[in-house]
């Protein structure tokens, strides 16, 4: 069953990919339209980001991984590496979750 639903998925992101170059038929985007499709992506990583630093369950709530999330983001902000804020966003919320 589960090699049915990867096979579905690679077929449909497949022709996903597919029915761009088809539909546009080797005509060039429109600046406007590439302004937004160069934005969609840091709008949706954004989105996956905060669902998953907000969401509790079922329910959006704030808590140690939120502050965890939140200390990783000033990390980033003042320059440190991928390593240092992953080990700042662990180091916080395995503190709060200790308290």
């Amino acid at each position: 069953m589960i090699w049915e639903i990867i096979a579905a998925c690679a077929l449909v992101t497949a022709l996903i990919k597919g029915i761009g170059p088809f539909a546009l038929g080797g005509r060039d985007l429109s600046p406007r339209v590439i302004g937004v499709v160069t934005l969609l992506a840091p709008a949706l990583l954004a989105a996956l980001v905060v669902t998953q630093a907000l969401a509790d369950g079922e329910q959006v709530g704030i808590g140690e991984d939120t502050a965890g999330v939140a200390a990783a983001g000033v990390a980033l902000w003042r320059g440190a590496s991928i390593m240092v804020t992953v080990a700042v966003a662990a180091g916080v919320t395995a503190g709060l979750r200790a308290i």
